[in-house]
């Protein structure tokens, strides 16, 4: 979150990626960071112990939200 928060500040679109059991952490850590707004796209949890294939496919499902949250306003 912090280098989206910077990226965006720096007028540079970002968007963070983070598996879904984070979705309320990335949340506070965006109010503390005071961009309540940042853009966050969120993939199946687990990842850690996802193998390549798994990692593919999770990847494949979020790809254009993830275009989308960096073109869109």
């Amino acid at each position: 979150m912090h280098d989206t928060v910077w990226f965006e500040i720096q007028g540079k679109p970002a968007v963070s990626l983070a598996s879904t059991e984070f979705k309320d952490a990335a949340q506070v850590q965006a109010d503390a960071l005071g961009m309540t707004d940042a853009r966050c796209v969120f993939v199946a949890h687990p990842i850690q112990d996802a193998t390549d294939p798994e990692m593919q496919a999770k990847a494949d499902a979020v790809v254009e939200e993830v275009v989308r949250a960096l073109t869109e306003n």
